[in-house]
């Protein structure tokens, strides 16, 4: 597989794989499951592409069931439910935009409708853009940020108690950013900040009913977010200052959310599980 991103065309946000030069490996040839979440029902948002793909694919050849949750990117979410129904398990696809407090709401109804309840939720969803300067972020992007990125997080998890049993558990996506916010990126990192409180916070408020929370901080990892919120010159560098000395591919996380979801983590809860080519975290 090319690693170079050099040539890598701009797309506008949340952007496609379709559209993308170096497509990122999201473990589709290479993962091999276990039977380490048979029978677990799973939502997962942002699971068309990136690392949601990752973990879809994943957690279906381990042998959960999935919905996959996803902005607009029809083509991308269809193509990973094939491939969580080729690993033998079902697939559901639920559209729409997680801003939206009514969609979280949905959401959750649309699990409980067709997997029979909620065993695992991965909240992966996120929004990010590139600004130089403070003046250029507007009150309605860092608004959206805020949305899409911590505040869905919330309405999701609240939604789903009613059906989160013990032994269930939540996965958030924070990142490398919480601990070294990147400052052209402000409004994401500063979302990613909050994602880690939330995690650690709601751990110990879920401890008593035996429900886990836990985040994954994943360093620069290449997905269709990179081309379409960076300029150009930053998308031929990206991953390359970290000490692996390159980016990041989506099935290269997956398996920690595999760990997270699964019966073997039964005690880890309140952790941030950096994935992030040797940038060390607090």
């Amino acid at each position: 597989m090319s690693t170079d991103q050099s040539n890598e065309p701009q797309q506008q946000p949340p952007g496609t794989l379709g559209a993308m030069n170096r497509k990122p490996d999201h473990g589709e040839d290479s993962y091999r499951g276990s039977g380490r979440l048979a029978g677990k029902r799973t939502v997962i948002t942002g699971a068309d592409s990136g690392i949601g793909r990752a973990a879809a694919i994943a957690f279906a050849r381990e042998g959960a069931d999935v919905v996959i949750a996803y902005l607009n990117e029809d083509d991308d979410a269809r193509e990973t439910a094939k491939l969580v129904e080729a690993a033998g398990r079902k697939a559901v696809l639920a559209r729409g935009d997680l801003a939206d407090p009514e969609q979280c709401r949905s959401l959750v109804e649309t699990a409980v409708t067709e997997l029979g309840g909620i065993d695992v939720l991965v909240n992966n969803a996120a929004y990010q853009m590139t600004r130089e300067s403070v003046e250029e972020i507007t009150e309605d992007e860092w608004e959206h940020t805020f949305d899409v990125n911590i505040h869905a997080m919330f309405r999701l998890v609240k939604a789903a108690m009613p059906h989160l049993g013990e032994g269930a558990s939540i996965i958030n996506t924070s990142s490398v950013n919480f601990d070294q916010p990147k400052p052209t990126l402000l409004p994401y990192a500063t979302t990613k900040g909050a994602i880690a409180n939330f995690t650690a916070g709601l751990a110990q408020l879920l401890g008593d009913r035996g429900i886990r929370v836990n985040a994954v901080a994943p360093g620069p990892i290449w997905t269709p977010l990179i081309p379409s919120t960076m300029p150009p010159e930053q998308v031929a560098e990206f991953g390359k200052n970290t000490p692996l000395g390159r980016a990041g591919e989506p099935k290269e996380c997956a398996p920690v959310y595999v760990l997270l979801a699964s019966d073997e983590a039964s005690y880890i809860s309140g952790a941030v599980v950096p994935v992030t080519g040797g940038k060390p975290i607090l």
